[in-house]
């Protein structure tokens, strides 16, 4: 309750709490959003309607073509609705960053839990492999990854399905992304294994599991609620700019990255393009990131000192 409290009180967490929450909330309601709108994300509007973009495939009204009908405009060349492909994006990068994020916890507080429990062999194995993958540059290894999978599991000619590309970006963003967090609650429950509640607790006859689960787990949700809230802004900022490079998300799935990446092309003719998706990423990593370090102050306000 004190946590609570403490997190209502910091003004700054709260307002980053609203702006999440508004997030979730639109990314999860996009489909009702755009049906009242009246638009989608994937009909080409300006090519089927003349007169909204020129022959140059530029919006003909100026801000990028907004207006009462278009409230973002208009996307250069194919003309779909900005509004429509920005909810829509949301939610890309939402799936990707929830589904990465929640591996990563489990797979982090699990072997963090166990190797930092158990020490030995099983410690010095897991430094092994922890120093193994972040000597790894993660980046370079999906723009590798991509069309390896392409060429290994779809037939020539043929697309990738929606669902191998989400799957890959989520199990390469988990493969490397749970070191931090089990390497923190590895250090911390070394620190309170040897506590006066863990020894009695194995003076009473408990087993390892119910030490682990019912004796440890219970004292470490701090660190991960505070890696949780760091991380997964950074799976979207990640997402957004391997699909920028062209190995994200494909077409027609809307995405962030492949937005600025096409607003970057037609920068100087119309700058809004890139503006509305740019201006999108920053405010919801921001917002994710004053939320982290509100969760950290109020679990432990002696940082905030």
């Amino acid at each position: 309750m004190s946590t609570i409290r403490a997190l209502r009180a910091d003004r700054t967490g709260m307002a980053a709490l609203c702006a999440v929450l508004l997030f979730v909330v639109l990314a999860l309601a996009a489909p009702l959003i755009t049906a009242l709108y009246g638009k989608n994300a994937t009909e080409h509007y300006g090519q089927n309607a003349p007169g909204l973009l020129s022959p140059e495939g530029l919006p003909v009204l100026p801000n990028g073509g907004i207006s009462g009908e278009f409230w973002f405009g208009l996307e250069p060349g194919l003309g779909r609705d900005v509004f429509a492909q920005l909810l829509y994006g949301m939610r890309t990068s939402l799936v990707v960053a929830v589904a990465a994020t929640a591996v990563i916890a489990l797979l982090g507080t699990v072997l963090g839990l166990v190797v930092g429990y158990l020490g030995g062999l099983a410690e010095r194995a897991f430094t092994f492999v922890c120093n193994v993958l972040l000597a790894f540059p993660t980046l370079l290894l999906l723009l590798a990854l991509s069309p390896v999978v392409k060429t290994r599991f779809v037939d020539p000619g043929e697309n990738e399905p929606v669902w191998m590309q989400f799957t890959v970006l989520i199990l390469v963003f988990a493969a490397f992304g749970w070191v931090p967090l089990a390497m923190v609650l590895r250090t911390t429950v070394k620190s309170l294994r040897e506590r006066e509640f863990i020894e009695a607790a194995r003076a009473s006859g408990a087993s390892r599991w119910h030490i682990l689960v019912r004796e440890l787990l219970p004292n470490i949700w701090a660190p991960i609620l505070v890696n949780v809230t760091l991380t997964l802004p950074g799976i979207v900022t990640a997402e957004a700019a391997l699909s920028y490079l062209g190995v994200g998300i494909d077409e027609p799935v809307p995405d962030w990255g492949r937005m600025i990446s096409r607003g970057a092309e037609v920068f100087y003719d119309d700058p809004t393009y890139m503006i509305f998706p740019g201006v999108t990423i920053l405010v919801f990593v921001l917002a994710f990131n004053l939320l982290g370090d509100a969760v950290r102050d109020a679990l432990d306000p002696r940082t905030a000192h």
